[in-house]
This record gives structure tokens, sequence and C-alpha cells, in this order.
């Protein structure tokens, strides 16, 4: 054997001796997710939700190392924004200014569509509108708004040109449901998941009541979003494991419209 060969021969135990002895690989992607029950939340101490569960379930038939964090939203938004690397964040909707920053996987998830939730001093007065178009129309309603969401581009869009006063607040969905329920604002848009989940657990809860308008933009998907530096090939992965593990919604997990 000449001296190149055994040169090019012994490379590869040179990288694996500098490594420790094994074999490198790539690092695991941080997935971040907020508290959003019933999808991601934490109980006790414990991980929980339906959709955290899905995307821990994608990611391991995937066959893509991820290691999984609870950050705040603003936070998120802030790594997206600025360039973090080997990345991704859960269940998302899909919007230009995010596409920016951001790319997203095929759908996991589609949402109902949002319902308005009226504190009980407003019922007839936001009842007495025969669609939304006209509830948002009406200046001597307060509408409360969660600052920093996103209700869906239509919605949001509604919401900007609403005559309605605005009382928007940088607070959890929960909070906001609250100081709907003593008077703080009229009405409020709420992710229908995120009130069945709330009611069954705060009896304060209760005084407020839920109206659906025929004018309601139908709900939104959401997705996983990831760093522009994630690779194709890992993209494509992520995707082939949504399809093989249901598609667009958890067939574990059946999302009914409440009456």
């Amino acid at each position: 054997m000449t001296i190149r060969a055994l040169f090019l021969r012994s490379l590869p135990l040179a990288a694996t001796a500098m490594l420790g002895g094994s074999v490198w690989c790539a690092p695991p992607l941080t997935v971040a997710w907020r508290d959003k029950p019933p999808y991601h939340y934490t109980e006790q101490g414990e991980a929980k939700g339906f959709l955290l569960e899905r995307v821990k379930n994608i990611f391991s038939v995937a066959g893509v190392p991820a290691q999984f964090v609870n950050e705040p939203q603003k936070r998120i938004w802030a790594n997206f924004t600025h360039g973090a690397t080997n990345y991704c964040s859960i269940s998302w909707y899909r919007l230009p200014e995010r596409e920016a920053v951001a790319q997203y996987t095929s759908p996991i998830h589609e949402d109902l569509p949002h319902t308005v939730l009226i504190s009980q001093a407003a019922v007839q007065r936001v009842k007495a509108h025969p669609t939304l178009s006209s509830l948002l129309d009406d200046p001597a309603l307060t509408l409360g708004v969660v600052e920093g969401v996103s209700y869906g581009p239509a919605l949001d869009q509604m919401i900007k040109g609403s005559k309605n006063q605005i009382m928007s607040r940088t607070v959890e969905t929960t909070l906001m449901m609250r100081m709907l329920t003593v008077g703080r604002a009229s009405f409020m848009f709420v992710d229908r998941e995120d009130w069945e989940f709330f009611r069954a657990r705060e009896k304060t809860l209760h005084v407020a009541v839920r109206h659906d308008f025929p004018d309601m933009p139908p709900g939104m998907k959401r997705h996983i979003l990831c760093s522009k530096d994630v690779p194709a090939e890992t993209m494509a992965k992520l995707n082939q494991a949504i399809a093989a593990t249901g598609g667009i919604n958890n067939p574990g997990h059946s999302v009914k419209p409440t009456k």
C-alpha cells in the first residue's frame, strides 16, 4: 500500500478521533412552542396539548432530532426576526410578514371559525346586530383585542377598520376573557378550542355569552415554521411525516363545532 493510500485511509479515523470517538451528526432543531391551551401548554410542570403531541410525533416519524422548548410568543418572533438558526416553532398561521423570516411546512391543523364572546352587560346590544360587519360598525361597543396575535388576515383587516372602541392589551387570552366578564369590554373574538378549554376550568367565565355570526371568516390553517437555514431536505421530511400521520388534522383529535 502506498503512503498516499495510507494517508487517505486514515482521514476518517482521524476525524472520528477529533470528535471524541463518535461520528458527528447534525445538532437537533430547537422547536419552540408558546402557551396556548389546549393546543400546547404546561400543567403542573408537565408539557401537554394535542398539537404539541402531534408535532412531537411528526418529528419522530420524520427522523428529525428536535429539542422542544417553551418560549413566550414575543421571544419566538424576535428569534425569527433576528435570524435565529436551526430553529422552528409550531402552530402558526401563514401570513406574508412571517414568510419573510421563516419557511412553512404543510398545514397540520385547521381551526374552526372564530366565535364572539360577549359580556353580560352587552348581550342584547351585540345580538341586535345581524352580521359581524354591522357589529364592527357600532361605535358604542368596545372590542377587546389581544395585542400581538393574529386572528387571521380577514378578521385582522376587519378589526383594523372597525368603528368600535378598541381595548388592546398585551395579555394572554384567558386574562382578556376575565376582563370581559367584569365589563372592561363589550365583546371579543375567541378561538373555539380556547373557549371550551377555559370555560370547563374557570367558573367565573360562565357569565360570558358565546354567539356566532353568519359572515365570520373561515378558520385558518396552522403550520410548523422553521428558520430559513433549515435545509429543504429536512422540510421535505417533515411534510412527508405530516402526510403520514394524518395530514391537516390529527385523526386522534376530533374538532367539532360547539352548540
